[in-house]
């Protein structure tokens, strides 16, 4: 079975920065993708950003593209999201998953998923 593990969340102010790390315990086919969504209070989980173990091209919402990035080491096994100039908007619960095509957005595209770490920015 697929763990994903992420970490990282906590509460800052709007224009901080903040990284989340998500470490997978392989990095096979199943993993090929890794993915970064989010969920806010009454919203339905959103796609965030993606990449790749393999090519390395990152995919980005609109919502967070220029603001967000994700990273990977595979060495590691883990992908990282940096977030710069956090709006309050960005508060929700982040989750990191695993799939087989990071060009995919949908959540249902996603295999294994990891508990979810909060991000609250205040105003």
């Amino acid at each position: 079975q697929v763990q994903v593990v992420e970490s990282g969340g906590g509460l800052v102010q709007a224009g901080d920065s903040l990284r989340l790390s998500c470490t997978a315990s392989e990095r096979t086919f199943r993993t090929y993708a890794m993915g970064w969504f989010r969920q806010a209070p009454g919203k339905e989980r959103e796609f965030v950003a993606a990449t790749s173990w393999t090519t390395g091209r990152t995919y980005y919402a609109d919502s967070v593209n220029g603001r967000f990035t994700i990273s990977k080491d595979n060495a590691k096994i883990t992908v990282y999201l940096q977030m710069n100039s956090l709006k309050p908007e960005d508060t929700a619960v982040y989750y990191c998953a695993a799939g087989r095509n990071p060009t995919k957005k949908a959540v249902n595209e996603y295999d294994y998923w990891g508990q979810g770490t909060q991000v609250t920015v205040s105003s």
